[in-house]
C-alpha cells in the first residue's frame, strides 16, 4: 500500500474516503468511535495544507431516507476537529462541485451519505469519475468498507494519485502482523452465533495458531457434532458439518480447539429468566445455552495469560443480558491484562470491550467488521487491493 507518507497534499483537494457509519439516536451521534478513529489522518492532512472532501456510507439506505443523512456527522465532527464542516446536499451535482472548488486550505467538506447514490455499491464507474472530479487526490482510511469493491472504496482509487490513510495503514499492518509474525503460543477466541460466519477464520487459525477457544451459539453445532443434547439452544444446522471437519483438523494438526465444558443455560432469552450453571455441556429440554460457564471462563483465562499473542472475535455469550455476562467480561478481563500483543475484531467483541470499560487495555480494537474476518482468512480486499 501507498501511504500519506508518499502522498503530496500541500495546497491540494483531497478526498477521503472515511467510515462514518455510525448509531444515531434521536438525530444525534450516539456513539463517535469511529469518527475519532478517523481524526489522526484527517488532522495530518490539513496541518500539510489540504482541504478535505469526505466521502462516507451510513446504514443501507434504499432512496434518500432522511434519517440516514450525515447532517448529526458534520455537526459532531465539526466539534471533534474544532472547525466548520460543511455539508453538501448530495454527492455528485453542479451544487457539489461548487463548493468543493471553493474549499481553501484547511476547509472540509462531507458529501451525502454515498449509498444515496445507486451507483455507489454497484461501482459504477460513472459515479467513480465524478467523485475522482471533486479533488487532486485520494485517501482511503474506511478499513470497515475496504472489502466491498465500490465507487468510494475501489473505482475512484484507480483515478486518482492515492495512499491509505493512518487507520486503514494500521489496521491492515497490525492484523497482518498477527498472522505472519505473531509471538508464541498463539491464541484465538473465537465467539458469536455462526460456525459458517467465522468457519473461515477458525481454519485460518487451525494453520496458525497454538489454540483456539471457542464461545458463544456456535459452540452448539460442536457439541451437537459429538452428539450432545443442545436443547432449545441456538445451533445452527449448516454449521455442524464444518465444526465436526475442524475438529477433525484439530485432532489432526498441532493447533488445540478447546471448548467449554460447563455452561450457563436458561429457559428463555430473557434477563428475568430462571436460569443456572450446569457442569457438562448436555442443555435439557426447554432450556438454552446462552453463557460459558466459570469453569470455563477461568480455563479460558489461563490459557490467554499464557499467550504471546491474542487475537479475539466474537463473544462468548449473550452479554447484553446481565445475567449471561460473566463469561464474555471474563475473556475481556483475561485479552485486557494479557502480557503479550493483544488484537480484537470490531463488532461484539469491540461493543462488549467498551461496555465493561477495557477498550483502551488492548493494543488494537479494529474497527472492520467483515473487513477483518476476511482479512484474516486471507481474502483479497478490494479497497486495500487498489492502494497498491
Amino acid at each position: 500500500m501507498r501511504t500519506l507518507d508518499e502522498l503530496d497534499v500541500a495546497g491540494r483537494r483531497v478526498l477521503v474516503r472515511v467510515d462514518f457509519n455510525v448509531p444515531l439516536d434521536d438525530g444525534a451521534v450516539a456513539d463517535d468511535t469511529r469518527i475519532r478513529a478517523a481524526l489522526p489522518t484527517l488532522r495530518e492532512l490539513l496541518d500539510k495544507g489540504a482541504s478535505l472532501v469526505l466521502v462516507s456510507h451510513l446504514g443501507r439506505p434504499k432512496a434518500r431516507e432522511p434519517e440516514l443523512s450525515l447532517r448529526p456527522v458534520a455537526g459532531r465532527l465539526g466539534e471533534l476537529l474544532g472547525r466548520e464542516v460543511a455539508l453538501a446536499p448530495g454527492v455528485v451535482g453542479d451544487q457539489v462541485q461548487a463548493m468543493a472548488a471553493a474549499l481553501q486550505p484547511g476547509g472540509v467538506l462531507l458529501l451525502e451519505n454515498v449509498r444515496y447514490e445507486p451507483g455507489e455499491t454497484k461501482n459504477d464507474p460513472a459515479l467513480a469519475q465524478e467523485l475522482a472530479s471533486l479533488a487532486d487526490a485520494y485517501v482511503n482510511d474506511a478499513f470497515g468498507a475496504a472489502h466491498r469493491a465500490h465507487a468510494s472504496t475501489e473505482g475512484v482509487a484507480r483515478l486518482l494519485p492515492h495512499a491509505a490513510g493512518r487507520l486503514l495503514e494500521r489496521e491492515v499492518t497490525t492484523l497482518t502482523g498477527i498472522l505472519e509474525r505473531p509471538a508464541k503460543p498463539l491464541v484465538a477466541i473465537v465467539g458469536g452465533a455462526k460456525v459458517t460466519d467465522k468457519i473461515g477464520v477458525i481454519e485460518r487459525f487451525l494453520e496458525l495458531a497454538d489454540v483456539i477457544l471457542i464461545g458463544g451459539a456456535m459452540m452448539f453445532p460442536f457439541f451437537k457434532s459429538q452428539g450432545h443434547e443442545v436443547g432449545g439452544s441456538l445451533c445452527e444446522e449448516e454449521g455442524i458439518a464444518p465444526a465436526r471437519d475442524a475438529l477433525a483438523k484439530a485432532a489432526a494438526g498441532g493447533c488445540r480447539l478447546e471448548l467449554p465444558s460447563d455452561l450457563v443455560i436458561a429457559e428463555a432469552f430473557a434477563a428475568d429468566a430462571p436460569h443456572r450453571t450446569v457442569a457438562g455441556v448436555d442443555v435439557p429440554p426447554g432450556w438454552m445455552g446462552l453463557d460459558i460457564g466459570p469453569d470455563t471462563a477461568a480455563r479460558y483465562a489461563r490459557e490467554i495469560a499464557r499467550a504471546g499473542a491474542v487475537f479475539w472475535n466474537g463473544p462468548m455469550g449473550a452479554f447484553e443480558l446481565a445475567p449471561f455476562a460473566a463469561g464474555t467480561r471474563a475473556v475481556a478481563e483475561a485479552v485486557a491484562s494479557a502480557p503479550g500483543t493483544t488484537v480484537v475484531g470490531g463488532g461484539d467483541s469491540a461493543a462488549a470491550l467498551t461496555q465493561f470499560g477495557l477498550a483502551d487495555r488492548v493494543t488494537h480494537l479494529s474497527t472492520g467488521g467483515g473487513a477483518t474476518l476476511e482479512l484474516i482468512e486471507g481474502r483479497t480486499l478490494p479497497g486495500v487491493e487498489a492502494l497498491a
